[in-house]
């Protein structure tokens, strides 16, 4: 049967987590909320400033202030949210986790061999594979996934192992 060998590290995890946050609705709701708002109510402060007052500089501190939100502040909550997504784990966790990794298809389940043990995932608990530019992803449930970084993988051929695990599930399925 097909193996393949690759290298899994922190980049590869935050990859696959901000992926699930953009296709998140709910989180992009917040995103754009925040993104939206606060400049919003900095941006009728500003506008009180200049009618009521006629403070023009005042004004233009509030207004630039706003604007400099509705840019950084994307950047600041993908910063926090990289910052939470490490946090989960704890430093066993992140050992046995990153590090060299070896897939091998077996007739009855899909072996991992990985810094923290060796584990089976039988084909019918698995969802599906995608394929995406860089990276291939074997879902084991709706939010968790087999992560496989094109630029890493140091020993098999990466296309023939995912369309054989496609197989493998759709038999299993």
């Amino acid at each position: 049967m097909l193996d393949i060998e690759y290298e899994f590290r922190e980049e590869d995890l935050v990859h696959f987590n901000e992926l699930r946050l953009k296709s998140d609705p709910e989180m992009q709701k917040k995103i754009r909320q925040n993104r939206i708002f606060a400049p919003g109510v900095m941006m009728a402060i500003a506008l009180f400033y200049y009618v009521y007052y006629v403070d023009m500089k005042t004004t233009a501190y509030i207004t630039v202030l706003a604007l400099a939100w509705a840019i950084a502040s994307p950047f600041i909550m993908k910063i926090d949210m990289r910052r939470q997504f490490f946090n989960k784990y704890t430093e066993a966790e992140k050992k046995a986790l990153f590090g060299k990794h070896h897939l091998t298809i077996e007739p009855e389940f899909l072996q991992e061999r990985a810094p923290g043990g060796k584990s089976k995932t039988p084909w019918k608990d698995m969802l599906r594979v995608e394929k995406h530019k860089d990276y291939v992803y074997i879902y084991v449930d709706i939010d968790a996934a087999i992560v496989i970084p094109r630029a890493t993988v140091k020993k098999g051929d990466l296309k023939a192992f995912a369309k054989q695990v496609e197989g493998m599930i759709e038999r299993a399925g």
